[in-house]
């Protein structure tokens, strides 16, 4: 069994949101599907972190929700910033079951365990360049965090962080949110949220002895990237 993970997928089928209008995304929900089915088998588990959908509801959000059902692997989901369709856990649940998408999972406060790898995640919180920080919103995630690695419990393994904003940014670093990283010894975070021309300002690498990478959709060029027993 082989995890993936990817972000930003921007999928739109009900909103109708185009991001052709975007450089490097043109036809970008076909180039997903056709690198997924080349990639990604029936067993594989597929980590998304955040803005899956452009749906403003959990109605709006089922077309493209129902697209990723339709791909192999089960898909374990996180919210990005612009997921306004997430709501609570409880209610995706029920509206997942009741419409057979039994291949998604919600990562919220939560872990899931994938042969003996534990996925952890949250959204995270990202701050502007030059803006102050928000305490209270950092201290929530930090929390969010600390809640989905803690999940795991004592079980061996190593756990992988997901996060849609990246914790670590063009100089900038979210001090809390590593420190949790590190009193819970996470050696991997894997991050989203940042396109086109800010790439280049992506931290890839390591600092204070976790390695991160980015894994926004546009910057793997729409395909997947296979993590588990890869050093990145």
């Amino acid at each position: 069994m082989a995890i993936y993970a990817i972000g930003d997928l921007h999928l739109s089928v009900a909103a109708k949101k185009p991001m052709d209008i975007f450089s490097g995304w043109e036809n970008h929900a076909q180039r997903l599907i056709e690198n997924w089915h080349k990639k990604i088998r029936p067993g594989d588990v597929t980590v998304l972190c955040g803005d899956t959908s452009w749906g403003i509801t959990l109605r709006q959000a089922l077309p493209d929700l129902r697209l990723l059902h339709g791909l192999p692997g089960k898909k374990i989901l996180i919210k990005g910033n612009h997921d306004y369709w997430w709501c609570s856990v409880s209610k995706m649940k029920r509206v997942l079951s009741e419409n057979g998408l039994d291949s998604i999972y919600i990562l919220h406060n939560n872990s899931f365990t994938v042969d003996g790898v534990h996925i952890c995640g949250s959204r995270g919180w990202m701050f502007e360049s030059g803006e102050p920080h928000d305490a209270k919103l950092i201290n929530r995630e930090a929390m969010r965090i600390d809640a989905s690695i803690r999940s795991v419990g004592e079980q061996a393994g190593e756990k992988l962080l997901f996060l849609h904003y990246p914790p670590i940014y063009a100089g900038q670093t979210l001090d809390s949110f590593i420190d949790v990283m590190e009193f819970h010894g996470i050696k991997r975070c894997y991050y989203g949220h940042i396109h086109g021309t800010g790439h280049e300002w992506a931290v890839q690498g390591v600092v204070r002895d976790v390695r991160f990478a980015m894994i926004s959709a546009d910057y793997l060029g729409f395909a997947p990237l296979l993590i588990n027993n890869t050093v990145i």
